[in-house]
């Protein structure tokens, strides 16, 4: 009977060791993303959250948005605060170099999303805007041929984005189809804008083979002028980031090939990963360069995001 009460008091002594053990601590992961509602950058923030919330019991997040620098910085510092671990920084505003520089510092890794700051050892995922203009080169040319004529729709106020699509873009026509015709015209990232100066161009242009759009909002609206203009000439228009209702457009007209070389605010998941990873001691790439897919009528339907707010 000793035996038994012994062996029983020394079952429940080891129980109660188990349940006193303290919960393995999580990965705190902050991200500071723009406050916006609606488009790409809106989309970012969306998809952080997912795969954070994928990763469960791994991590601790905490999300923040803000307006301008001035505030990203009061929120950096309420993440450093919070005690972060890594932060993923997608700095949309100028000024971020020398807070953020400041985390680093402190022993925070921080990966940078998509726009390059300035700032030494920090982690960086972006998508490949040279290679998107390559992509729509070889696209434009497979379906029209190498004598066409081509409308480009630039974007000089986005900086490096446009002038990196634009770059790929004219660098390989002049290897592959060096006779193409290519009319340039500025424009800017948003439908109201593709639509008004797509319908300018229309009207200066009485034969048009395809259009090199960089942005699937921009390609949108030029979409539209290309129908209300009754125009059937167009045979491509190129496009670009991973528009959900640019995307439930290419099935609906067969006359025409609607391409997006995919530029996904869903790369930020890979940043998120690369954070973890790091975290864990794992070796990781200071550069991650997410390659271009280019999405068509033959495969957008794996790409479709119900939920996604771009």
């Amino acid at each position: 009977m000793k035996r038994v009460s012994l062996v029983l008091v020394m079952a429940l002594l080891f129980s109660s060791l188990a349940f006193a053990q303290p919960a393995l601590a999580k990965f705190k992961i902050g991200v500071l993303a723009p406050a916006v509602t609606h488009g790409w950058v809106a989309a970012v923030a969306y998809h952080a959250e997912n795969r954070l919330k994928e990763l469960g019991d791994e991590v601790e997040y905490n999300i923040q948005t803000s307006n301008n620098a001035e505030e990203m910085t009061a929120q950096l510092d309420d993440l450093m605060t919070w005690g972060a671990d890594a932060i993923v920084a997608f700095p949309q505003w100028t000024g971020m170099e020398v807070p953020i520089q400041r985390a680093v510092d402190s022993g925070i890794i921080v990966v940078n999303f998509d726009i390059v700051i300035d700032v030494d050892g920090v982690y960086r995922v972006t998508g490949d805007n040279y290679d998107m203009g390559v992509q729509g080169a070889y696209y434009i040319v497979e379906k029209v041929g190498p004598e066409a004529t081509v409308v480009m729709l630039e974007v000089p106020t986005s900086g490096s984005v446009s002038e990196l699509r634009k770059a790929g873009f004219l660098d390989t026509i002049k290897e592959i189809a060096p006779n193409l015709t290519v009319y340039t015209y500025a424009t800017k990232f948003t439908v109201e804008d593709g639509l008004k100066d797509m319908a300018d161009i229309l009207m200066k242009h009485p034969k048009i083979d395809a259009v090199y759009s960089m942005d699937d909002e921009t390609s949108k609206g030029a979409l539209q002028a290309i129908w209300e203009a009754g125009r059937t000439d167009v045979k491509v228009i190129t496009g670009g980031g991973g528009m959900q209702d640019y995307f439930l457009m290419m099935p609906e007209h067969e006359d025409i090939w609607i391409q997006s070389a995919l530029y996904s605010p869903a790369m930020v998941k890979d940043a998120v990963d690369v954070a973890l990873k790091v975290l864990k001691g794992e070796e990781v790439e200071q550069v991650k360069v997410i390659p271009t897919t280019i999405v068509d009528r033959t495969n957008y339907k794996d790409f479709l995001d119900a939920g996604a707010p771009y």
